[in-house]
């Protein structure tokens, strides 16, 4: 789907052979006394997903402690040298890293040069490359012209899949994996200086075309939605300030939750939470509140990555409670976030110091251990899948 395979067979056949030879174990004793009937029905083809979870788990399951809290956090330096940003990532086997606009050339090709080199040499398991690709207001590709933000608003929700067609097919090209792209907020009277990047300024018509833009895009990349809960809620930016609200979670429910709904039923594969406070709900934003992990889990169903948005806007917001970005990782991460990004104020130390305190509180108990294997397995599923080594048809149950 995504990238070449480039010589990773060896890592998935060894992998595989794991994969096989758990399968294929004796089945215990008490598990041979089955009914005719249960031995005749055909178990159902495991989808490309569920491989992929399953070649995580393994993966994973491999991994020491200190890898697996590495591999929770996407990081961010500037700078268009592809084999000093490949030496950051590999060095501490970050599982992704962002990229912002000091990190993009001027054209198409030398993007995907850099990701190239990002990517990660012959053999090795690719991290996961993002950008915020909104178009419009929120662009770092030039030569994304498309519409995007309110003017898709005003159009139908098929020209919302068209332009995300048209887009996720450049980040393909350029050789990105995630696009933190989809604007699933609502563009209310209160929504400030969101309002113009949203989709619809109703909880239906931003509901539609978050879908369709689901729809389109994730043909070629992995798509998000943001900002969960919904910055439409909250006035104030979140950038500088942690904007908050008292609206009951009924109200939400009604008014905010369904274009997230609607964007997760369309197979969304990553969530972005938002540093945004709804006091009748949890009194921590919802980036680090296990509150709002749980509602988007258990009510939304969501079953993907749930990453949260840039760790250094709650540096920003001068609050004293969120003054060490490694501490809002370790709170994140133990709160329900699967992946933690960090890009205001990042350095490169910053990163690895995120994973240092990540694989500390294991150690000391302040998160669980399964908490963090779950985290990593969920994020290295991804790294499977944007691998491109499952897009053969033989890994496709319907093919």
């Amino acid at each position: 789907m995504l990238r070449p395979d480039r010589g990773r067979s060896a890592w998935l056949a060894a992998t595989l052979i794991g994969l096989v030879a758990v399968s294929a174990a004796p089945a215990p004793a008490h598990a041979v006394a089955t009914t005719s009937l249960a031995s005749t029905v055909e178990p159902a083809p495991a989808s490309r997903e569920e491989i992929a979870a399953a070649v995580a788990e393994l993966i994973v399951d491999a991994m020491s402690a200190e890898e697996r809290a590495s591999a929770v956090v996407m990081g961010h330096v500037g700078g268009t040298d592809a084999g000093a940003l490949a030496r950051y990532v590999d060095d501490r086997d970050l599982g992704g890293f962002i990229l912002m606009g000091s990190n993009v050339p001027k054209d198409p090709r030398g993007l995907a040069r850099l990701t190239d080199g990002i990517d990660g040499e012959d053999g090795a398991l690719p991290p996961l490359v993002a950008v915020d690709q909104e178009g419009g207001v929120v662009s770092r590709l030039a030569w994304d012209d498309g519409p995007a933000g309110a003017e898709l608003a005003r159009r139908s929700p098929e020209s919302t899949r068209e332009a995300f067609d048209a887009r996720g097919a450049l980040l393909e090209a350029a050789g990105i994996s995630v696009n933190f792209g989809i604007v699933a907020d609502v563009g209310t009277a209160t929504s400030g200086f969101i309002r113009p990047r949203t989709l619809g300024g109703d909880p239906d018509a931003a509901s539609e075309r978050v879908a369709a833009a689901v729809a389109g895009e994730r043909q070629h990349a992995f798509s998000t939605l943001k900002h969960f809960p919904g910055h439409g809620a909250a006035p104030g930016d979140s950038h500088s300030v942690i904007p908050e609200t008292d609206m009951t979670l009924e109200e939400w429910r009604a008014e905010h939750a369904p274009p997230f709904a609607s964007g997760i039923e369309a197979g969304a594969e990553l969530v972005m939470t938002g540093h945004l406070r709804f006091t009748a709900v949890d009194d921590v934003p919802a980036s680090v509140s296990p509150e709002w992990y749980r509602i988007l889990r258990d009510d939304l169903g969501f079953e993907g990555v749930a990453v949260t948005d840039d760790l250094g806007m709650l540096l920003a917001s001068g609050e004293e409670r969120y003054a060490d970005p490694v501490d809002s990782a370790v709170d994140a991460i133990a709160a329900g976030a699967d992946l933690v990004l960090m890009v205001a104020g990042s350095n490169a130390r910053t990163a690895g110091d995120m994973a240092d305190g990540i694989g500390a509180a294991v150690r000391d108990g302040d998160i669980p251990e399964d908490r963090l294997r779950e985290a990593a397995t969920r994020v290295v599923t991804l790294r499977v899948l944007a691998s491109g080594l499952l897009d053969g048809p033989e890994f496709d149950p319907a093919g």
